[in-house]
């Protein structure tokens, strides 16, 4: 592709963000798709009714089962992510995403041909390790080429499309219920099927764009890795000041950090010296978990079930439910422009509370629906605007974040590894919560809600604690938040700020060492 500069930039992001609306498109999918009464009798969940003007509808007898085969795919992501990144570190950015693609392609048609719950849950594997694999590395690439006052812009942008999708999913499945009775089988078999359309697509860009120069460095290339920096940060493709800056910083971070890449097993267990690989390990895997515990997939199951206790019929709480999804998607915009500009942290208090505050009061109007139902247009339109605001804040906020966050914190030699970790998170956060949810508002209803705001206080305490800022800070100079010897917060913030004043003297030193070796070379017969 001929471009360069800043256009080059939106170029990549944009095919990064082809990748996220699949996510976004993949993961709200099935939400139609388990109610569709084919699907449940198909998968023998349950069994069809018929209603008043001929209306189908399914009956649910195995929730179990439903819940399994919505979470064999996040044992999928789990194997998956775990691919990605090892293939990430070895073969290239690039050439992950096709591998991902490549398991999709073979899982998506499975699954939309599915005629059983056993070859579902096989799909559904398998279409989850393709997804791992691009959560695993999409980041990466995103982060290695974007500028570090960017970084964040064009992630959260991403994540607006990754709302999109689950946007496009849902108006998809509400239109698709209205042919027939119902109960068709394009209801379900069309939404899983369309997933092919963004992966094609996403399949043939990446081939006609540049690979990540830091990769490319690392293994060597480095003429090429120069000459694509001169395409990434110049308009005019050629080698500029801010080009060789960059590449000297990242030569620089390669040579101190090391060439070998980690295992998963020493970055779990093992700090590295100085690099401390397993605390970033920690970091990253625990920023997932605490996303999904902050209430996402709560509020996400127990909406409806708020919207027809504040009194909407089953026809208008399903409208309603779609248009908190468009407010949820045009929230992520906040976080579009505020994410550089406030820094990660800033996103992750203000975010946490409201989530709390939110969670709470729903969980409490919720409450005084059942003991004063004759006050349903009171208290129900209160705990349906909380839903709203929860959403809203999340995606200002929190569904962004945990995202880029372990794409920022790890050297070159273990980014793909690295982030692959924080979708280990992301997989074992939503498979636990897809398993335990149902289970506890069975048991405990609204309260229920409470349980959930307190882990974004909890949420709050950790970030305070343990995540360094890494806004506007080159991918390079994260690396130094991490040399402390203490977890905590401030002391990387003192031990980031001397390695910062040593940088510039560092550098000469390595630019002197990279000549004398030069000239050693031409000089040797």
């Amino acid at each position: 592709m001929g471009v360069n500069g800043k256009a080059l930039v939106w170029a990549i992001n944009g095919v990064c963000g082809l990748s996220i609306f699949f996510f976004g498109y993949d993961q709200g999918m099935m939400g139609g798709v388990n109610q569709a009464p084919d699907y449940i009798n198909t998968m023998g969940l349950g069994y069809m009714v018929t209603g008043a003007g001929g209306k189908v509808t399914a009956v649910v007898t195995n929730s179990t089962k439903q819940g399994g085969i919505v979470a064999a795919y996040y044992l999928g992501t789990l194997i998956g992510c775990m691919l990605g990144g090892w293939v990430g570190d070895k073969l290239g950015r690039k050439k992950t995403v096709l591998f991902g693609c490549a398991w999709i392609v073979i899982g998506a048609p499975l699954q939309a041909s599915a005629q059983g719950s056993t070859w579902m849950v096989c799909a559904r594997i398998v279409n989850g390790i393709g997804t791992g694999a691009l959560n695993a590395i999409v980041p990466v690439w995103s982060a290695e080429t974007s500028g570090h006052t960017s970084r964040g812009f064009f992630i959260a942008l991403e994540f607006t499309l990754n709302i999109f999708g689950v946007v496009v999913a849902y108006w998809l499945e509400y239109g698709l219920s209205y042919i027939g009775n119902g109960d068709t089988a394009v209801r379900w078999r069309l939404p899983i099927a369309f997933q092919l359309v963004p992966l094609v697509a996403l399949a043939f860009s990446v081939t006609l764009l540049p690979e990540s120069p830091r990769w490319l460095l690392k293994t060597g290339r480095r003429e090429e890795a120069l000459a694509i920096l001169g395409r990434l940060r110049s308009d005019d493709g050629e080698i500029n000041e801010e080009a060789q800056q960059e590449f000297d910083e990242i030569d620089l971070a390669i040579k101190l950090d090391g060439g070998e890449d980690p295992s998963y097993v020493s970055m779990f267990f093992k700090s590295s010296g100085k690099l401390h690989m397993s605390r970033r390990t920690q970091l990253a895997i625990w920023i997932q978990i605490l996303q999904e515990w902050g209430g996402i997939a709560a509020i996400t199951i127990y909406q409806p079930i708020i919207f027809q206790l504040a009194g909407f019929d089953a026809q208008t709480s399903g409208w309603v439910s779609g248009v908190n999804t468009i407010t949820y998607m045009f929230s992520t915009l906040i976080c579009v422009f505020t994410l550089d500009r406030f820094g990660r942290r800033a996103l992750l208090f203000w975010g946490g509370g409201v989530q709390a505050f939110a969670l709470v009061m729903a969980g409490v109007f919720v409450y005084l629906l059942r003991v004063h139902p004759e006050k349903t247009p009171q208290f129900g339109g209160a705990a349906a605007f909380m839903v709203f605001l929860y959403t809203a804040t999340f995606g200002a906020t929190w569904l962004t974040v945990p995202w880029i966050y372990p794409a920022e914190i790890w050297p070159v030699n273990a980014r793909a590894k690295g982030n692959a970790w924080g979708v280990v998170g992301w997989s074992i956060g939503n498979g636990w919560c897809t398993l335990l949810i149902p289970i506890m508002f069975a048991n405990l209803k609204e309260s229920a809600l409470y349980i959930f705001g307190a882990c974004n206080i909890v949420a709050i305490i950790a970030v305070y604690l343990f995540y360094p800022e890494t806004a506007n800070r080159t991918l390079e100079e994260i690396d130094f938040l991490f040399l402390s010897e203490s977890p905590f917060v401030w002391h990387a913030e003192a031990e980031y700020r001397r390695c910062k004043a040593e940088m510039p003297a560092m550098l000469n030193e390595a630019k002197g060492t990279t000549q004398h070796n030069e000239i050693k070379r031409k000089m040797s017969p």
